[in-house]
């Protein structure tokens, strides 16, 4: 899919610069970047599948509460 964007000429310039020093082209670079972003998306969505999964799961802790002092001694 191609994707028309509009960019400030010197941002524009300053992202090519940038993208070059990481050895990529500027169009390489928002590639990379639209893929991180969909995917930090679709971990989202993992993360609030297995919380709902969690809190439905019908597990019992049998009194068993969080403690503090517990978690952090050495």
């Amino acid at each position: 899919m191609n994707i028309t964007l509009s960019v400030d000429e010197q941002v524009a310039a300053r992202a090519r610069e940038s993208a070059k020093k990481m050895g990529k082209s500027l169009n390489q670079a928002v590639r990379d970047y639209l893929e991180q972003l969909a995917g930090a998306a679709q971990r989202g969505q993992q993360w609030a599948q297995l919380e709902a999964r969690c809190l439905h799961s019908g597990a019992k802790l049998q009194g068993w509460r969080f403690d503090r002092e517990e978690a952090n001694e050495r």
